[in-house]
């Protein structure tokens, strides 16, 4: 029996896929989260084979709880469900060495699938944006460069930038800039915006 343990914030989406899951004969939901902040001690709890993971939680992004699955409970497999099918999306996933990738427009059957493939020690990713991540530019930002992006998009000013990477505000707006010409974005939130739309924050 493959114990799953399933994290998503959406209460309607969370109970489709579990009630979905328990039609399968060999799987077993054993734990269900709404916040990436208890996927670690929930996994532990339930002893589950399989995470299956929303990018999007808050607390704490998908990605993020992923990488800490890996590292403190290798046991336990990830695999990423998302309806974010870009390829930046998928190489930060893959970056993240997750176990499998499935966007949440595939088909019911795709998800058992999954589930039994990563289960088994195999990678699991959608074969069309896996070629679309394969042909898609490389992300021009440096990782800090991504680091002031992503706090600006969730709405904090330079100064709490700043503080928050241990940087002076002046820093943080050079950062900003050269984002903006990297890009050849107008200002601040169309870098953010192009960022959004390629996957790579």
């Amino acid at each position: 029996m493959i114990k799953v343990l399933v994290a998503e914030d959406m209460h309607i989406v969370r109970s489709a896929l579990v009630a979905l899951l328990r039609l399968e004969p060999d799987i077993e939901v054993v734990a269900e989260v709404a916040s990436g902040t208890e996927i670690l001690a929930a996994a532990r709890a339930s002893e589950a084979h399989v995470a299956i993971i929303d990018i999007d939680l808050p607390g704490k992004d998908g990605l993020t709880a992923a990488g800490e699955l890996r590292e403190q409970l290798p046991c336990c497999r990830t695999l990423i469900l998302t309806g974010l099918g870009r390829p930046g999306t998928l190489r930060r996933a893959l970056d993240a060495r997750v176990s499998g990738f499935l966007l949440k427009d595939a088909p019911p059957g795709e998800l058992a699938h999954a589930v039994r493939g990563v289960a088994a020690g195999r990678r699991m990713v959608d074969g069309d944006l896996a070629l679309a991540a394969w042909d898609s530019d490389d992300c021009p930002l440096t990782g800090r460069e991504l680091d002031v992006l992503r706090l600006t998009s969730q709405g904090y000013g330079t100064v709490e930038v700043a503080a928050r990477l241990y940087l002076s505000a002046g820093t943080v707006r050079n950062y900003l800039t050269t984002v903006v010409s990297k890009l050849g974005a107008r200002n601040r939130v169309d870098a953010i915006r192009l960022a959004q739309e390629s996957g790579w924050i």
